[in-house]
């Protein structure tokens, strides 16, 4: 018996304290299922209730028109052609068919109203977070550790762009779909089989038809492997999921199925973004700009998440000064140093940190797509592995310093506290695109995107002369830069002409864009008709039909340019000609054309001709009666 004992104890020396999973501090009569469950309801209620704010939010201008508002194929619904678009369209510079189908979704289920959108947004959220929860726990065994873990992830302000923001579906998608596969990973690492391991690679598929981030999994799979899995080596101590040790070079193998995906979505997402001319060119962004600024940019990263009170939704891509990517680099080496040697007593450490490095090198914009420095939503996945580190170190620190439980409790809480407090309020600032913008720009400098968008959130709302201030602003600081031009050439037409078509022009020679193209033909049309010169309007609308031949109010607009040219020869043959039949004739193509004050004028030229004649007066009680 005392040598069972002795053999018992030796084996509980091989793993270090900190892995072995937490007694649950639980009643008699509740098991670790029951207050797992009470901890995913706690999860999903105070997520819901942080996230209720944006059920009164709007859609925002920026990507909302192109994702839901003014996609011709979303707001069909989810129909047979809607699908068909789905998996075959590049628009948005992506092919992800399963983020479309969502949005074609919503719109069959609550048509166009926001709060709709927002609050299936919302239900995703929560799904993100209590499988983060259920995940954590089951893999490591600490439930208290993972249900902090996942709070702080369900209520940390870096995650209000991903769900407040209804064009970013796609991250709360592909999330789901990417904690999906590691649960099938968990799934298949207790007992491998063939059958188990195309459940991981088929939800790993659907996760990068729903957004191509994911695109790292196979190697955050072998992070898990290291730990808490513990499936790496003959000497590694398994987790609670893992049965199977393999070495390194096998492990790596065995994700080659994997990596194999991960190459073709990423060919795929590169012909998308290059036809959809989304990525920025060398010359524009040099790489050792971009290097520097990756640098930077995870260090700015933790730096938001540990005091997240300056969060825009664009911030303007900038050279770092040298003194910035030196300090970064030594930070981030720094940080490298440590978790390194830890990685025996603290393996957690270096997974976390791995993690956090490695989930965000799809966006940290070695391959530049547009033209941020870097953007909140892109944290989303990457931060767990900082929140893991955290929580299970400070977790740690005091255990061995004996903390009591209600100390512990109490400061999770505040923090808690806090983190929902200004995660409430940035959700705010996502009411409007008015509100959104102002924000930005008001942490931000000389940002061409914020300006550009706010002239077109004020234009929008009628604040014509404080949009033109904005559009001005954003040719000032990127007058090569094509949406300001094209807003200000849109709001001109009503205001002057003839300057609407000088910008409409210079917006025409600086993009290829088939949206900014059928928007710029489409103010030209209106310009040229209201200076008269129909033949120009004509071939504008014509272009516009070339793009788009399904667009309804080009068709309008080149029919009422074709009555126009009528109306113009009728009126030049009246006033050579003139006669009673000849005026009235020119009064209906005026009527027919809107041209009411002219119509007017013509059936009363045609009455003073003669008064007794029956067209020329039908058509002014007409115009009588539509004017009451």
């Amino acid at each position: 018996m005392a040598a069972k004992t002795k053999r018992r104890n030796s084996n509980q020396k091989v793993l270090p304290r900190i892995e072995q999973a937490e007694p649950v501090q639980a009643a008699k009569s509740e098991s670790p299922r029951e207050t797992g469950l009470l901890g995913s309801l706690l999860l999903a209620v105070i997520t819901l209730a942080v996230y209720s704010r944006s059920l009164f939010n709007g859609f925002i201008d920026y990507d909302d028109r192109l994702y839901v508002t003014r996609n011709p194929h979303v707001r069909s619904g989810l129909t047979s052609e809607t699908l068909r678009w789905a998996f075959t369209t590049y628009t948005a510079g992506n092919w992800h068919p399963l983020t479309w189908i969502s949005h074609a979704l919503d719109v069959q289920m609550f048509g166009l109203a926001p709060a709709g959108h927002h609050l299936n947004s919302i239900i995703f959220h929560i799904l993100n977070v209590v499988l983060l929860f259920i995940l954590l726990w089951k893999a490591t065994g600490f439930q208290v550790r993972s249900l902090v873990v996942a709070a702080l992830f369900a209520v940390h302000p870096l995650n209000v762009e991903c769900v407040a923001w209804a064009a970013e579906r796609k991250s709360l998608l592909s999330t789901l779909l990417f904690f999906l596969a590691l649960g099938a990973y968990g799934w298949y690492a207790r007992k491998p089989s063939i059958a188990r391991y195309c459940s991981v690679a088929f939800l790993f598929a659907l996760g990068l038809m729903a957004k191509p981030m994911v695109i790292t999994l196979p190697f955050v799979l072998l992070l898990l492997d290291y730990w808490p899995l513990g499936r790496m080596g003959p000497g590694a101590s398994p987790g609670p999921l893992a049965t199977s040790r393999k070495p390194l070079p096998s492990l790596f193998l065995e994700k080659v199925p994997l990596l194999i995906l991960s190459g073709a979505s990423a060919v795929t997402t590169v012909a998308a973004q290059v036809r959809g001319e989304a990525v920025v060119s060398l010359s524009t962004i040099p790489i050792s700009w971009r290097i520097q600024n990756a640098v930077v940019s995870y260090v700015l990263y933790l730096f938001k998440a540990a005091w997240p009170l300056r969060l825009a939704v664009f911030y303007p891509e900038k050279a770092p000064m040298f003194w910035e990517v030196f300090l970064a680099f030594l930070f981030l080496s720094a940080i490298s140093v440590w978790v390194w040697r830890e990685r025996k007593q603290r393996p957690y450490l270096l997974t976390g940190w791995l993690w956090y490095l490695g989930t965000l090198v799809p966006v940290i914009g070695l391959v530049q797509v547009g033209l941020q420095a870097m953007a909140d939503r892109y944290a989303y996945i990457p931060l767990i592995g900082i929140f893991v580190m955290l929580v299970w170190r400070l977790a740690e620190a005091a255990d061995s310093l004996a903390y009591p439980m209600r100390v512990r409790i109490a400061v999770v809480s505040v923090i808690l506290v806090a983190l929902a407090a200004l995660t409430w309020r940035q959700i705010g600032f996502w009411q409007s695109p008015v509100i959104l913008w102002t924000h930005t720009l008001e942490l931000t400098r000389e940002n061409v995107i914020a300006e550009d968008n706010l002239g077109l959130a004020l234009s929008d709302v009628g604040r014509f002369d404080e949009a033109i201030v904005h559009y001005d602003n954003s040719i000032r600081l990127s007058f090569s830069h094509p949406r300001p031009h094209v807003g200000l050439a849109l709001l001109l037409v009503g205001r002057d002409p003839r300057q609407a078509i000088d910008q409409g022009k210079i917006a025409l020679s600086l993009t290829n864009d088939p949206e900014d193209l059928i928007a710029i033909y489409s103010g030209l049309g209106q310009a040229y008709r209201k200076i008269g010169d129909y033949k120009a309007a004509s071939e504008s609308f014509q272009q516009v039909l070339q793009r788009d031949p399904s667009n309804g109010d080009a068709m309008v607009s080149l029919g009422k340019v074709v009555l126009l040219q009528a109306a113009d020869r009728l009126a030049h043959e009246a006033d050579q000609h003139p006669t009673a039949d000849a005026y009235s004739q020119l009064g209906s193509v005026w009527e027919q054309a809107g041209e009411i004050d002219r119509a007017k004028k013509a059936y009363e030229s045609a009455l003073a001709l003669n008064t007794k004649l029956a067209s020329a007066q039908e058509g002014l009680e007409r115009l009588s009666k539509s004017a009451q």
